[in-house]
């Protein structure tokens, strides 16, 4: 016996916005591969060059939870583009500093972070772009019902 499928009324928007975003994820860690790079460290960079701010700060920033924060931060440190250092303002934190070599290395990134989404936006005519860019700006800044979290085990 067939079975038909519910009928929507509406476009499937989460799928639309899924596949567009794996496809640009994808493009930009292939990018930023050729620099070694992950997007990962490229945002913790450019978050922390922005002034002085702590891990937990930093995680909250580039949407990472504690332990991936802690093993980017690790790798950042390994290769010598950040450091954990006291804060200037609060002696009991650490707040994540970018040393010379990390400023060089996010300076290259967010040229390539430009391009590919330069990239990304260029079948679109500049009005059709700047109108995409506002509306998915006030879909994502959509936070009207706080943070929704899936049940666990589910």
């Amino acid at each position: 016996m067939a079975t038909h499928s519910p009928e929507r009324t509406e476009r499937d928007i989460t799928g639309l916005l899924n596949m567009a975003g794996h496809a640009l994820s994808n493009r930009l860690a292939a990018a930023l591969a050729d620099i070694d790079l992950t997007p990962r460290m490229q945002c913790v960079l450019v978050h922390a060059m922005e002034g002085e701010r702590t891990q937990i700060q930093l995680a909250a920033l580039a949407d990472l939870d504690k332990t991936t924060m802690v093993t980017t931060v690790d790798e950042l440190e390994r290769r010598g583009l950040a450091e954990r250092r006291p804060s200037s303002t609060d002696r009991r934190a650490r707040i994540i500093a970018v040393t010379e070599g990390g400023r060089a290395a996010a300076e290259h990134g967010q040229r390539i972070v430009d391009a590919v989404h330069a990239d990304a936006l260029s079948g679109l005519p500049p009005a059709e772009r700047e109108a995409f860019l506002e509306t998915l700006g006030r879909l994502a800044d959509n936070r009207e019902t706080g943070p929704v979290r899936r049940a666990r085990g589910r």
